[in-house]
């Protein structure tokens, strides 16, 4: 039998705990996953990484693990006089054609002469991610979607084969960027009876034409004609949930932030996020006489002097 150092493939120190080897395992397996990586050999490095974590997750094989010794990787070993003996039917136990992956699939439910399985332990399956791209419009109303999957398992021998799996799946209002939602059951198969592991939906806002999105907080810029800055007026602001009138204040500066309260993405529970008209006072790209004219008279009869402040700093 050829040793491996299930630690030194998930890259953690012996004495590792159980949260900082579950952490090792899902980096690991994000990054060799076969559908992310385009290394020839992701596969192969993806199996053993799952070997390794199989071993390490659970308390009693890698106790069982450990009592195995330390020995360099791929070197020939033989387990300890007696290690096998709690495995076997009390008439001895044969180490040939037999893997490492194969003596700890069935720890716990002992083993026939000759290496052979007898009752296997239930074996949960692995949890998978999956990026979800979701517009404004569907987090502020929610939506359903069609996820069609190719997603990897772990035969009994260890082989990696892709399983294709297609659903539909809710995404809830009231969703917001980097959100992860679990769907149950929906990960990878489990095996010797054990249950599916988890499918995780990372949620990915698109950028949007209109809006810009922090938190649950909405922004949209609102082009404000100069009369209209400097006299007020009520205006038509576009939101997620249909059009608003929005009072402008007279005398409003491009930059100002204008708070539509609660016009913004909703909350998963209760309430929503404000929606910020920033004010953009826009000139007209060509003017009639008539403009030219109104625009030198208030120029001549105006004392505002926009520039006031570099006098200050010029003495």
């Amino acid at each position: 039998m050829k040793y491996k150092d299930y630690y030194r493939i998930l890259g953690v120190e012996r004495g590792a705990n159980a949260a900082d080897i579950k952490k090792a395992y899902r980096k690991l397996a994000h990054k060799y996953h076969p559908d992310v990586s385009k290394d020839a050999k992701a596969e192969e490095q993806f199996k053993e990484v799952a070997e390794a974590y199989q071993t390490l997750k659970d308390a009693e094989k890698r106790a069982a693990y450990d009592n195995l010794g330390t020995y360099q990787p791929g070197e020939d070993f033989r387990p300890p006089p007696g290690w096998g003996g709690r495995f076997s039917d009390g008439g001895g136990f044969s180490f040939e054609d037999i893997d490492l992956s194969d003596l700890f699939s069935g720890l716990g439910g002992g083993f026939r002469a000759g290496g052979r399985q007898r009752n296997p332990i239930p074996i949960r399956g692995e949890d998978y991610e999956v990026s979800v791209p979701v517009t404004v419009e569907d987090a502020f109303r929610g939506t359903q979607v069609d996820l069609n999957l190719s997603m990897p398992e772990i035969d009994a021998r260890g082989r990696i084969r892709r399983v294709p799996l297609a659903f539909k799946a809710r995404i809830p209002r009231g969703v917001a960027d980097g959100d992860r939602l679990r769907l149950p059951g929906k990960g990878g198969k489990g095996s010797n009876g054990g249950p599916n592991g988890n499918l995780f939906m990372n949620i990915a806002l698109q950028p949007h034409r209109l809006y810009r999105v922090t938190g649950h907080d909405l922004y949209i810029d609102l082009p404000l004609a100069p009369w209209e800055a400097a006299l007020g007026a009520t205006v038509e602001v576009p939101t997620p949930g249909g059009p608003v009138n929005l009072k402008v204040l007279p005398g409003t500066t491009t930059g100002q932030k204008l708070r539509l309260g609660g016009r913004g993405l909703p909350h998963r529970g209760q309430g929503a996020g404000d929606l910020y008209a920033v004010a953009q006072v826009a000139v007209p790209g060509s003017l009639s006489d008539r403009e030219q004219a109104l625009y030198r008279e208030l120029a001549e009869a105006s004392k505002f002097n926009p520039r006031a402040g570099f006098a200050a700093e010029s003495r």
